[in-house]
């Protein structure tokens, strides 16, 4: 670390802890060229997580709109905190991926989650997401949900030894 004073790269670490709850450690440091002290944080740099759209386009990710989007699919049917907690599972899912991903894959990640919470805005959501044109896209989707209910109902259950 170049010294503020000198301009040394010279130095030695007198004290470390936490701070900024835990984000940052500070470092007092001593310069061994002049000897007057400084103090340094270091933190985590954040990578910022990018999604690549259809058209090409990349973008930064954008939680707000996330959650902007899940509210309107889920509109009248899930609680906001719901709502934020989903899009919070999203992100952390997306972003241990890579630091880009693809909006698909958010969309899918987004519709695995609503189609355990709520089959309504699971439709909702993916009219949207698939671009449903018509009466027969919401009926093989929702022929899709049914077929999931009836496996999950008729599957034979585990053991238990």
């Amino acid at each position: 670390m170049r010294c503020p004073f000198c301009r040394s790269l010279d130095d030695k670490v007198v004290d470390s802890r936490t701070a900024d709850e835990g984000d940052a450690i500070r470092r007092r440091r001593e310069c061994l060229h002049c000897g007057r002290r400084f103090t340094t944080y270091e933190r985590v740099e954040d990578v910022p997580l990018l999604v690549v759209k259809r058209s090409g386009e990349i973008v930064p990710f954008d939680r707000a709109k996330l959650v902007a989007g899940i509210e309107r699919a889920a509109s009248g049917r899930l609680d906001r905190e719901v709502v934020a907690e989903l899009a919070l599972q999203v992100e952390e899912v997306v972003r241990a991926e890579a630091p880009q991903v693809r909006s698909d894959a958010i969309g899918v990640a987004v519709m695995e989650r609503l189609r355990a919470l709520d089959q309504v805005a699971y439709l909702r959501f993916a009219s949207v997401y698939k671009g449903f044109e018509g009466v027969a896209d919401f009926e093989r989707e929702m022929g899709e949900l049914r077929a999931r209910e009836l496996h999950k109902t008729t599957a034979p259950k585990p053991r238990s030894s």
